[in-house]
């Protein structure tokens, strides 16, 4: 089998039936997925692929549609009192899958369960509690109105609401954090049938939904009777799953299958705008990355925009600073450049003239883009070997909070869904923050993005941002990558459903012909 190239593995593959639960029918719309959730419980986890899965069972206060505008869900509206003050009224008649209504007191329950310590009780802190930022309080003020109080100016709030949904009070504390980690009460277009862990997530449709957003026709019961999250990490098994008809959507399709996908007649790539900007973290605590000459060198070896369009086909935007071109306050920044040779030059100006090895550290599903990085690197004089570890281990390596960095450099990426700076500049560069996993430390720009995060005026805090991209640009704590777009396969029995560039899939509207 390793001797055959992609396409004929894959090819081969279509013709191997997957296995399906026996619970899946054949009108079930399928979706090939790369990863299982974590949980079940919307405030215990910091993963995108789990969030997709549980927000087809509950919604939030507000959302995004296709087009990242944050438009209110289960909120009628929302009306900004103060700087610090924000009002929320909530859609009448909305139920849970329990049958009961939903009411402010669990608006306030959930977002209490987020943000406060020991929030969930049995001594448990939220993992999402820095997703919400700066709030004080959250206080029901009529029985169909929640204020939503702040510590200081917070001028993204809206932007980071869509990432909290909302549970029921009761349910949540008559199962308890295990018993809601396994099981589900949302209000959301889907309920949960089973959950066969690393199998496969089985939902049906709730007849007794709302509707969803106002603003994201059409309004109603999901199209669909049910829908299955079908767990497949490998990707020639997702793409043949496809190609067979077996599953309708897949995520993460390889660039190197667009062509086939395109090339079935019953099959079509849909592709949008992504949010994770990918880079490598140069160890600043380390033995060589804390002379900014090597840092530089680095940089300069890796031609980026090859790698773009020979292994991503395309389908990616480099990147000279963290923040996606799509994201607020990014700017057009000065590019290093590809030259091999002056990296070659730079490494001996800092006392390397016959050049340094080095480990480069990623997980499995980047293996064949780190080792194309690693190549180009040698070239330059920085021999690179390609260690692949498990997230969970490599995040506990390279991102536990103020600890010492072990290792040399670390391909990665970090997600901004918000596609505002907030919560992707600040915890990979503000000095000991939970994604700084460079070991950066510059007092100047921690108050830059401080000052950032609470300032009200657009302008200036766009100007901010500005100065703290060249800030980075000049310091090159990590190679910056690309964005690249996220890729689906899709049967063309599917209608109604465009991806987001929040990787959200959002099974409501989706139908089967």
């Amino acid at each position: 089998m390793k001797a055959l190239p992609r396409l004929l593995m894959a090819t081969a593959l279509a013709a191997t039936p997957t296995l399906f639960p026996a619970a899946v029918a054949a009108e079930d719309l399928i979706v090939g997925f790369t990863l299982d959730a974590d949980t079940l419980d919307p405030a215990n986890h910091r993963k995108r692929e789990t969030e997709t899965i549980i927000r087809n069972m509950y919604d939030g206060l507000l959302t995004r549609d296709a087009n990242m505008l944050v438009v209110p869900e289960i909120a009628e509206s929302m009306t900004q009192v103060s700087a610090t003050e924000y009002d929320f009224k909530l859609r009448p008649g909305i139920k849970f899958h329990d049958g009961s209504e939903m009411t402010a007191e669990d608006v306030k329950f959930t977002l209490d369960r987020v943000v406060l310590d020991n929030g969930m009780g049995e001594g448990v802190t939220s993992p999402r509690q820095g997703l919400m930022g700066p709030i004080a309080s959250v206080e029901v003020t009529a029985p169909d109105t929640v204020r939503i109080t702040l510590k200081e100016p917070w001028p993204i709030l809206p932007a980071m609401l869509p990432n909290q949904q909302i549970v029921s009070k009761a349910w949540v504390e008559a199962m308890g954090n295990e018993g809601v980690a396994t099981a589900e009460n949302g209000t959301g277009p889907f309920k949960l049938v089973e959950w066969r862990k690393g199998d496969a997530v089985i939902l049906e449709r709730f007849d007794d939904y709302y509707g969803g957003a106002a603003d994201i026709p059409p309004v109603g019961p999901a199209c669909v009777d049910r829908v299955v999250f079908k767990i497949i990490p490998e990707s020639a098994s997702r793409v043949a799953a496809l190609l067979a008809g077996e599953v309708h959507i897949i995520n993460e399709l390889p660039a190197f299958s667009i062509a086939q996908v395109e090339a079935n007649e019953g099959t079509q790539v849909m592709t949008v705008n992504g949010t994770r900007s990918f880079f490598i973290a140069m160890n600043m605590e380390g033995e060589y990355f804390d002379d900014v000459k090597v840092r530089q060198a680095a940089a300069m070896a890796i031609d980026k925009n090859l790698i773009i369009d020979k292994i991503l086909g395309g389908n990616a935007a480099p990147i000279d600073g963290i923040l996606s071109p799509a994201a607020f306050g990014a700017s057009e920044l000065p590019s290093v450049g590809y030259n091999p040779e002056q990296a070659k030059a730079l490494l001996a100006e800092a006392g390397f003239p016959d050049g340094i090895d080095v480990t480069m550290d990623t997980e499995g599903a980047f293996k064949d883009t780190a080792e194309a990085i690693a190549s180009m690197l040698t070239n330059a004089g920085i021999r690179t070997t390609v260690a692949v570890g498990e997230g969970a281990q490599l995040s506990d390596k390279w991102r536990t909070k103020g600890a010492p960095k072990s290792g040399d450099m670390y391909f990665t990426s970090w997600g901004n869904g918000s596609l505002d700076p907030f919560d992707i500049f600040t915890p990979t560069h503000r000095t000991n923050d939970r994604g700084n996993s460079a070991g950066y430390a510059n007092p100047a720009l921690d108050a830059l993005l401080d000052a950032a995060a609470v300032e009200l005026d657009v302008d200036k805090r766009r100007a901010m941002y500005r100065d703290a991209e060249m800030m980075i640009n000049a310091d090159q704590p990590y190679v910056y990558l690309w964005v690249p777009k996220d890729i689906y396969g899709v049967s063309r029995r599917v209608t109604g459903w465009q991806p987001s560039a929040d990787s959200r899939i959002n099974l409501h509207d989706a139908c089967l012909n």
